[in-house]
């Protein structure tokens, strides 16, 4: 059906009155009945809504509009529709791509009939699919002064119809990336400040690409007022490691698991983020995801409490007690150097490529070594001055020496690798490689490595 058809048939059916008797009185007076008006039928009356009306129409949305519901549709004007296409360099309507369109005026659409009462400052899904891997795209709706969703303003609230509620706004909501969403949350305001300082674009241009796809771990104004940078780490480096290029996850497709964010070691390895989800959503062990899956076109952000610095050896065996809470124990045990500080450090001896045996690695042995026997087996997982990721090792690699005196040597087996350690023993496997921090690489082991001077 036509636009101009549809809006005969309305205007028909307005003219319509439909009468009601009593079956038990035929002279009883006649009573006229309106009928419901639905969100179609108010826009349709408004003078102020007729563009809203024709691209409606355009896009095929009429039907779904007139449908049970309920919606809550933030409605622009013709002003905002206008000032819309003059900024997007659109003549008209007939411009946009239909699917670009449908998708933006679904992007005004909530499901349910929400009075602005009832709005909270706060996110909200909206009917738009455009948003990254076709999932629907979030609105940021503040009511902190009047209320707004996305920057746009509501201008009147409240109008009621039969199948929802329409709030008419001064503003045309576009699909916004995840630049546009980090800017209408006033939490961010630290954030876009900080990515954006001396005129840098590098953030803005990065997360602004819509043929990549980005997980990006936002931290609040909050978390940039406790941030002290003790390593008076580079800003954008940090700034980096809040970003994961090539993924746009959601909290449900988290897990116990290692990623690679935008931030890089001098050698370019890009450096690893740690991800617990045992309670909520964790980072590095310390800062923890608050406000989960705000989707945009081009990715997902996550709003977390704590800035997440530039990950040291002691984040990663520290943070991943999964698999390394025996190795911290240890580590620490007294008696021991204090090898906290020695693997803490970004300058000293550094890079460090360790071999982190797992907890059930140090289960197998008989009993763990003590004093200085003990310090001989950890400083056998160490060598200094070297970052050697996976793609380094070959078969037969002689490494150079461990921080105890014996070297490692590496043999290739079925498109991996397994060491043999100072005291002989072979076929031990490499259970997650290449967890990268700033001042060196973690290679998970199944085995805890023995030197030459030591047993069995």
């Amino acid at each position: 059906m036509t636009l101009n058809n549809f809006k005969s048939l309305l205007g028909l059916a307005f003219t319509v009155v439909m009468f009601v008797s009593c079956s038990d009185d035929d002279n009883a007076p006649v009573v006229p009945m309106e009928p419901e008006t639905d969100i179609v039928d108010i826009a349709i009356t408004d003078p102020n809504l007729s563009i809203l009306v024709e691209a409606l129409g355009e896009a095929d949305l009429v039907s779904t509009l007139q449908g049970d519901g309920p919606f809550t549709v933030f409605a622009p004007t013709d002003a905002a529709f206008q000032a819309f296409l003059s900024d997007n360099n659109f003549a008209s309507l007939d411009d946009i791509p239909e699917e670009t369109l449908r998708q933006v005026l679904l992007n005004h659409v909530v499901s349910g009939n929400v009075k602005a009462a009832d709005l909270e400052s706060t996110y909200y899904t909206s009917s738009s699919t455009a948003g990254v891997d076709g999932k629907n795209l979030s609105l940021y709706v503040n009511i902190e002064d009047g209320v707004t969703i996305n920057g746009s303003s509501v201008t009147t609230a409240d109008i009621e119809a039969s199948n929802g509620t329409i709030h008419v706004v001064d503003m045309v909501i576009g699909l916004p990336n995840i630049v546009d969403h980090a800017t209408y949350n006033g939490a961010f305001t630290d954030l876009v400040a900080a990515l954006t300082a001396d005129n840098n674009t590098v953030f803005t241009d990065l997360l602004s690409d819509t043929e990549e796809k980005f997980t990006v771990f936002a931290p609040t104004n909050d978390a940039f007022t406790a941030f002290e940078n003790l390593n008076e780490n580079a800003l954008n480096d940090i700034l980096s490691n809040h970003v994961i290029m090539g993924a746009a996850l959601a909290a449900g497709d988290l897990s116990n698991s290692y990623a690679n964010t935008v931030a890089a070691n001098e050698d370019g390895d890009n450096l690893s983020i740690y991800v617990n989800t045992d309670d909520g959503v964790v980072l590095n062990g310390t800062s923890q995801v608050i406000i989960s899956d705000v989707v945009t076109t081009n990715g997902i952000i996550h709003a977390v409490d704590m800035v997440i610095d530039l990950p040291t050896i002691v984040t990663f065996a520290t943070a991943d007690s999964e698999n390394f809470s025996t190795l911290v124990s240890v580590l620490t045990a007294e008696g021991q150097p204090d090898f906290v500080s020695i693997l803490s450090s970004t300058t000293e001896d550094t890079p460090f490529t360790v071999f982190a045996p797992v907890n059930s690695a140090f289960a197998a042995l008989a009993e763990v070594p003590e004093g200085e026997d003990l310090t001989a087996v950890l400083t056998h997982h160490v060598i200094a001055e070297a970052n050697i990721v996976s793609g380094d090792l070959s078969d037969g690699l002689v490494s150079p020496a461990t921080l105890q005196g014996d070297a490692l040597t590496f043999t290739a087996a079925n498109d991996s690798f397994t060491i043999t350690d100072g005291a002989g023993n072979s076929g031990i496997n490499i259970v997650k490689a290449d967890v990268q921090a700033m001042n060196g690489v973690i290679h998970a082991v199944d085995t805890v490595l023995l030197p030459s001077t030591t047993e069995e």
